[in-house]
């Protein structure tokens, strides 16, 4: 049977202080919307729906960043749970599959326990999902008999035999289009404050005699993310999953809690990191790789047996083929480092490539922007790019070249030439001792003025 997704993502979010949309503060450089997007992802839904409120077209804007298929809703109003919902039904209609609802915030569901809930659903009209709290707190309690659900209690309602009960609600449900709809139309707004819950749905359900069961998952999936606080928790959460994850596929994490990851890192095995190495989003790192101490990388593809770092920063658009190396204090952007060409030490390398086994001084530099526009190096194979040289852009340097030491390069070099540009050395004889006496006798005067 087809599904269908329901995300409600409409909250504001005021326990954040923040102008952001809740759904939008990011767990490991992704947003929360796009965390529980690529969870539900895992059911091939058919179509998804975004119920968006607070920032309507961030959130817009986010979804279809992530799914370009995906439609978004407007909760104009934020009347309650159930009426949230409710806006999907214009977007549902004549879909006659499943619906899953889920929640913006709630950013850890397991692909098994989604499909647990759909596979209940093939023996139970409404499935909930439910979980086994360590501290049960005020939410709310789901009253099994066997393997039926016969009712939620919120805390506050709930008699001693009840409270004590550890399976609680986490609001998720499966259910299909046409009968979920057909509840949400029964829920009214009669509490104390005139909302629409989907909870009560239960209720409705069990009074015209549908079948209701919970599925159990464990509490960490259902980590709901309200404050500052519970943002960095569940930062840390995926941090030490996603780490998990690598050493199991065979990563070696020299000291793994010094490592961030973001929610699209993509390392191969046998690749070994070291020591306090951030990833921002969009980093391939393929296997055999060596990433050292301090480096930070982002929007890169780093090949097998290629070495980064330590205190390496690659930037977006950085391309390093096979056995390339790249050492400390080198940044590079937007360029491609071709097989087994070293840039080994205090340099910057942007809007550029480089050839195969080409060799890059010490305190290089590609002069790639002019105030306005920025312009493109292309060095060759085999070339040696001596220690300090400027490499003014646009400039194309031949194969087998070589510049010399201390080279203002700004025009393009031949093949297997070699440039020298930089002024003629003079030596003043006794001039530095002069120079040094005059600025010391300057400096005993101004002390001793003041």
């Amino acid at each position: 049977m087809s599904t269908a997704l329901v995300i409600l993502a409409a909250g504001k979010g005021t326990r954040m202080k923040s102008d952001l949309p809740k759904v939008l503060h990011p767990i490991a450089h992704a947003p929360m919307l796009v965390h529980a997007m690529r969870a539900g992802a895992v059911l091939e839904p058919e179509r998804t729906v975004i119920v968006a409120g607070h920032g309507a077209e961030a959130v817009r804007a986010a979804a279809l960043a992530e799914d370009e298929g995906a439609t978004v809703v407007l909760q104009e109003e934020q009347l309650g749970t159930a009426h949230a919902v409710d806006q999907a039904r214009a977007a549902l209609e004549g879909f006659a599959g499943d619906v899953v609802v889920l929640y913006g915030d709630t950013p850890f569901l397991q692909p098994d326990t989604l499909e647990r809930m759909l596979a209940a659903r093939k023996t139970h009209d409404l499935v909930i999902l439910g979980f086994e709290a360590a501290d049960p707190a005020r939410y709310g309690r789901l009253v099994m008999q066997g393997d039926s659900l016969e009712r939620i209690v919120e805390f506050k309602d709930a008699t001693e035999t009840e409270r004590a009960i550890r399976f609680c609600n986490s609001g998720l449900l499966a259910c299909n289009a046409e009968t979920l709809f057909g509840l949400i139309a029964a829920v009214g707004n009669d509490n104390a404050s005139g909302e629409y819950y989907l909870t009560d749905v239960v209720e409705i359900a069990r009074k015209q005699g549908l079948a209701v069961t919970a599925v159990a998952c464990d509490e960490a999936q259902t980590l709901g993310v309200n404050s500052r606080a519970d943002l960095a928790a569940a930062d840390a959460i995926f941090q030490e999953r996603a780490r998990a994850e690598l050493l199991d596929l065979g990563v070696t994490l020299m000291a793994p809690d010094t490592v961030y990851l973001a929610a699209d890192t993509v390392i191969g095995r046998d690749t070994v990191i070291e020591p306090n190495v951030v990833f921002g989003p969009g980093v391939t790192v393929e296997s055999g790789a060596t990433i050292r101490a301090f480096s930070h990388l982002e929007g890169c593809h780093v090949s097998q047996g290629a070495v980064v770092g330590p205190y390496a920063r690659l930037r977006p658009g950085a391309e390093l083929a096979e056995n390339a190396r790249i050492g400390n204090f080198v940044e590079i952007k937007n360029a491609e480092i071709g097989e087994g060409a070293k840039v080994n030490h205090l340099t910057y390398i942007g809007d550029a490539s480089i050839g195969a086994n080409s060799n890059i001084g010490a305190g290089t530099i590609t002069c790639n922007y002019d105030g306005v526009m920025k312009h493109r190096t292309t060095i060759g194979a085999n070339v040696f790019i001596g220690s300090n040289t400027m490499l003014v852009a646009p400039v194309t340097l031949g194969d087998g070249a070589m510049t010399a030491t201390g080279t203002v390069v700004t025009r393009d070099v031949e093949p297997d030439a070699l440039a020298v540009a930089r002024t003629k050395q003079e030596n003043k004889p006794d001039r530095a001792r002069k120079l040094f006496d005059m600025l010391r006798a300057k400096k005993a005067r101004k002390q001793k003025d003041t």
